[in-house]
């Protein structure tokens, strides 16, 4: 590729050679094009070398992406958001002046253009332009077309451009798009209310992460970006909404990893009269049913590994999971001392007050969730790494709670909700006692939160699953920067 600078002085150039002959480089309008795909399937009709005789004339705009010039004629590909085209333009049709200015376009310019239908010697449908018309003037090279955008930190920083030279992309979230209509339309079908909640919080709960902090300056006062809208959801709960979702932006203050972006999406519902496994049916159902409508088939494939998505799944208790997937022996699971010890030869680092419950729970992480493949729902997590989760009423060490994996990595969160404001209370104080350095624990009481519970909340259940992650299994997407549009990323240098 020639030197860039050159090719943006020669671009700027010609964009100025077209506005001293009185062309509008930055118009504000081609009316009514439509869109590409819809002249496509007319090209069904027509043999090679075949003119559309209808004298029907369409009106298309667009991008070239690819042109190729032969003195009194040539030939671009014009790009819209549905699909591509090629335009034939010709001097004899358009007229000499038209054409001549025409010549001074450039692949990725935005253009406007009339004409009747085709097709080519080698049959392909094509567009006979008899009017061309500037619309916006690209005063950029695309990347060249044999190599194409592949640097993935260009490609995430520059996503427009991204989405301009990588159709597939656009799929994606196009895909993304459809995945969260689709959920609104399945909990609202079942009489969830679409609620929205506070993104300030004066106070961060619902979820174990260190918060990013904000100032209100008019009211002088600290506020928190959300990482969790689970306590604000279960307090419409007890103002009489039994059932509510909230598909929601949070943001939390941790490391970026192909699974983990510090802004992402969160969809939480919450039903009342419910429990965990009820949460379990219908998560089954939405996921098997989003897979159907996207995918066209429950069966579908994740970074070459096969995945069933059908309904029935497997459902194992966190202890089960151990013995039968992780080669744990049973007896060591009610050995609180054991647990630890196994841990820390494993290599887990656990703080000097963590219990059995947190020790079970890191060896979980490390020797059985990767290999969770198929769609799995542990239940039984321990009340020590639960704080919101109601006791289980047979064994309260453990509590009412699933998480949901497929293909190694957690998509949902689900429990029983504790209702009880007296044990919400002392939970909630034994997490900041023994909090020390740990900055995910948030170090102030939410007061507010106990006192709704004091008026009553009903039995519940509520859930929460990622959308990203979703969207990763559902797109066969490798990293979470593949469905975020605009993911967090150092400063380019010199910024």
């Amino acid at each position: 590729m020639e030197n860039l600078s050159n090719l943006l002085a020669q671009r700027r150039e010609k964009a100025e050679n077209l506005a001293a002959e009185g062309v509008a480089l930055y118009g504000n309008r081609f009316n009514h094009p439509q869109p590409i795909a819809d002249l496509l399937p007319l090209g069904t009709v027509l043999a090679a070398e075949m003119h559309d005789d209808s004298d029907t004339v369409f009106r298309v705009a667009g991008r070239i992406m690819s042109m190729r010039k032969f003195g009194k004629a040539a030939f671009f590909h014009l790009r819209d958001s549905s699909g591509d085209i090629q335009v034939y333009a010709r001097r004899d049709l358009l007229g000499e002046e038209s054409f001549n200015r025409f010549k001074k376009w450039d692949v990725g310019d935005i253009v406007g253009v009339e004409g009747k239908l085709f097709k080519t010697k080698t049959a392909e449908l094509s567009l006979e332009a008899s009017l061309l018309q500037m619309v916006t003037k690209s005063l950029r090279p695309l990347p060249e077309k044999f190599h194409g955008l592949t640097d993935v930190e260009t490609r995430y920083r520059q996503r427009y451009l991204d989405m301009i030279v990588n159709p597939e992309v656009s799929t994606v979230f196009r895909k993304r798009v459809e995945i969260i209509r689709l959920i609104r339309e399945f909990l609202s079908d079942r009489g969830f209310l679409e609620v929205e909640t506070p993104m300030m919080q004066p106070v961060p709960g619902g979820a174990t992460a260190k918060p990013f902090k904000t100032h209100h300056k008019t009211l002088d006062m600290e506020l928190y970006l959300r990482i969790a809208p689970e306590l604000y959801l279960k307090r419409l709960l007890v103002g009489g909404f039994d059932k509510v979702f909230e598909i929601n932006r949070n943001f939390r203050n941790e490391g970026i990893s192909t699974r983990h972006n510090p802004e992402f999406t969160m969809l939480e519902f919450y039903q009342a009269y419910a429990t965990y496994h009820d949460m379990m049916d219908i998560t089954e159902e939405m996921i098997s049913w989003l897979a159907e409508m996207v995918c066209g088939s429950m069966d579908i494939v994740y970074q070459g590994v096969e995945v069933n998505l059908a309904p029935p799944w497997k459902r194992l208790t966190m202890d089960e999971a151990l013995v039968q997937i992780g080669g744990l022996d049973a007896s060591i699971l009610m050995n609180e001392q054991a647990l630890i010890h196994l841990a820390k030869k494993k290599g887990i680092e656990l703080q000097s007050d963590a219990g059995g419950g947190k020790a079970k729970t890191e060896l979980f992480e490390l020797l059985v969730e990767e290999k969770l493949i198929d769609p799995t729902f542990i239940t039984s997590y321990p009340t020590e790494v639960s704080p919101l989760a109601r006791r289980n009423e047979d064994d309260p060490s453990v509590t009412d709670r699933f998480e949901l994996f497929i293909t190694g990595r957690e998509i949902a969160n689900a429990f029983s909700e504790l209702n009880d404001p007296i044990d919400q209370r002392q939970r909630f104080q034994k997490q900041i006692d023994e909090r020390g350095d740990d900055e995910e624990i948030h170090p102030v009481l939410d007061k507010d939160y106990i006192r709704a519970l004091e008026y009553g909340m009903p039995p519940a259940a509520g859930e929460g699953i990622g959308i990203d992650r979703l969207v990763m299994l559902l797109t066969d997407s490798a990293s979470i920067r593949d469905v975020i549009l605009f993911p967090l990323l150092k400063p380019e240098s010199g910024e």
